[in-house]
């Protein structure tokens, strides 16, 4: 796929210096740069990169003027950095710019989906699934019975989504992710053995989510596991049954959430967290990596360690966990002097 400077700036609104007819095929770093490349200048820093590198096209500033004879492309805009993010945005959506149905695939009976679908090779379609517009699924993936996706959705290869899952519009599932797997719920009995509790309920997933690749997300026991509007999340989480996550809230990679906790909006979860069942944990929270969550949060906290607890205390605490070898000693010593 290849791109004229001429192209280019008419996308981004931006005025050439140089040859309006060259092309660029790939992306790269200015200090990278190699024919055939397209790279950004935004930050001062690395300046001087722009007089060597071998890269075809470089967008710039508007205010940016070459001190020294450069061999590069100029594409000028108001802001580089912005520009370039549009520009990533829109090879993107090219790039999965996809429709058709390959084969082999199996569709089951009573399927009905919108316009403009991709379902790539491998794939399998349960009974009675309600899929919308533009939705793309990627090879080797397994949608269920029953299951219902929104329009403008993305399913990358060997996703497994389990039946009864809803997923609503503009969601992007990463490869490897199991939605709808069963909950950990057993019932211990009198002999030591456990007998498996059904799990009959299933996930929500409402519009604009993300979930990274191998991520897990189980069903509810009874109603549902939820992840409400605009919740992103990282690789290789854990979610448990009848967890619910509140708009906006960001969780990072290696988190696992016990079954039944309630997270609110707009709360940020660094990564390794680990989080107790049937807790509450508040809207605006923010829990530091590694925090090993016991109890309910109230809004607006920021916490840390394990057992975690106010972020500003456990800073306070840790300094002197520092100075335990020294505080230690300095005790001896006073006993010996007091003996």
């Amino acid at each position: 796929m290849k791109f004229t400077a001429e192209q280019i700036a008419g996308i981004l609104g931006g005025e050439v210096v140089g040859n309006p007819q060259i092309e660029v095929y790939k992306l790269a770093k200015i200090e990278e740069g190699t024919e055939g490349s397209l790279s950004f200048l935004a930050n001062p820093k690395y300046q001087n990169y722009i007089y060597t590198t071998q890269a075809s096209i470089t967008i710039v500033n508007h205010t940016f003027e070459p001190e020294q004879p450069i061999t590069t492309t100029l594409i000028k805009v108001e802001d580089a950095y912005k520009s370039f993010s549009k520009l990533l945005e829109y090879y993107n959506q090219v790039k999965l710019m996809k429709s058709g149905i390959e084969q082999p695939t199996v569709i089951s009976e009573h399927v009905t989906y919108g316009d403009n679908l991709y379902l790539g090779s491998f794939c399998y379609i349960g009974k009675n699934v309600k899929i919308g517009d533009n939705v793309k699924i990627y090879p080797n993936s397994f949608i269920g019975d029953n299951v219902v996706i929104g329009d403008n959705c993305i399913l990358f290869a060997g996703v497994r989504i389990y039946s009864e899952t809803e997923i609503g519009n503009h969601c992007t599932i990463h490869s490897g992710v199991i939605i709808g797997s069963d909950g950990f719920g057993f019932a211990p009995s009198e002999d030591g053995t456990y007998s498996k509790i059904p799990q009959i309920g299933n996930v929500i997933l409402e519009d604009y989510v993300e979930v990274g690749a191998c991520t897990t997300i189980d069903r509810a026991t009874l109603g549902s596991t939820i992840i409400r509007k605009g919740v992103k999340l990282d690789n290789q989480i854990q979610i448990a049954h009848n967890v619910e996550i509140g708009e906006n809230t960001v969780i990072a990679s290696q988190t696992g959430i016990a079954g039944s906790t309630k997270i609110g909006k707009n709360c940020l979860i660094g990564g390794q967290v680990g989080i107790v069942g049937h807790i509450t944990i508040g809207n605006n929270v923010r829990i530091q990596a590694q925090s090993g969550i016991g109890k309910s949060i109230p809004d607006g906290e920021t916490i840390q360690g394990s057992p975690a607890f106010n972020y500003g205390d456990w800073n306070k605490s840790y300094v002197h966990f520092r100075n335990l070898p020294k505080i230690v000693a300095e005790l001896d010593s006073l006993k010996k002097k007091l003996s």
